[in-house]
């Protein structure tokens, strides 16, 4: 990574996305990064955060295929990203469900689009339902969910895929804030069972330290890394503990004595 203010370095650590010297230019001459450098290590939950307009959304999106780089490379697992690819899974803010299709079908539906078999399909998805909370739902249809358990069917689907690297674009900011907080607290399992490399996009710095192993703080547009931050946060100990806890609370106040410059 470009620089690190934690205890511990990700010198070593094995990486499954490369950001290389990524520079996007949109129509009108808006430059929305920079040369923008990164890695994210492999297994690991890495946040995106920084102030509104600085590009964090576009950079997940180059990452995804779904945006075109003006220039430099992104890669994943050493191959140059192209365009979308089964390796990569997105989560997007407003859910993206199909409203006319049930739970379980909404889930299955990425299996469906690689030509997975029925059965197989169906069981891979009953099992992601529950693993998310879900259970009991499958047969439900998207406006009969709250907007947490719309969300919840979202990250089931991305999880179904079977992705290496999942993308996500501030998953919970359409919730309320226990919802939200919930949420943090069972990202924080999935992560761990899961074993994935996650990318997460989101405004919260409480949020951002509370979920991640590493935090890019983003400089305004046109973007740059402005330093990774490690929170080093203990783990074994309960959620209320976690937020209690000065490392937590030490580290949240940093970062918002760095980003306050840039806020409007």
């Amino acid at each position: 990574m470009s620089s690190n203010t934690g205890s511990n370095s990700n010198s070593a650590a094995e990486v499954a996305v490369s950001v290389e010297n990524v520079t996007k230019i949109y129509p009108g001459g808006v430059e929305a990064l920079n040369n923008m450098t990164l890695d994210f290590p492999k297994g690991e939950l890495t946040s995106l955060l920084g102030p509104s307009g600085c590009g964090k959304t576009t950079l997940l999106k180059i990452i995804a295929g779904l945006l075109p780089a003006t220039s430099g490379a992104v890669k994943v697992n050493g191959k140059p990203v192209t365009g979308p690819g089964r390796e990569r899974a997105f989560v997007f803010q407003d859910f993206a469900l199909m409203p006319w299709a049930t739970v379980i079908r909404n889930v299955a539906f990425g299996l469906e689009l690689q030509g997975v078999a029925k059965s197989a399909r169906m069981a891979i998805a009953e099992k992601q339902i529950a693993d998310v909370g879900l259970k009991g739902f499958e047969n439900r249809f998207p406006h009969e969910l709250s907007g947490g358990m719309r969300q919840r069917v979202g990250l089931a689907r991305a999880l179904a895929v079977d992705a290496e690297v999942l993308l996500m674009d501030e998953p919970f900011s359409a919730v309320d804030e226990q919802t939200r907080r919930k949420f943090q607290e069972d990202l924080l399992g999935v992560v761990q069972n899961q074993q994935k490399t996650f990318l997460f996009v989101t405004h919260s710095i409480e949020e951002a330290v509370y979920v991640s192993q590493s935090i890019a703080l983003l400089l305004p547009r046109p973007s740059r890394v402005s330093e990774i931050i490690r929170p080093d946060i203990r783990r074994d100990i309960s959620p209320d503990a976690i937020r209690r806890d000065p490392v937590y609370l030490d580290t949240v106040e940093r970062i918002w004595k760095g980003l306050r410059t840039y806020v409007e």
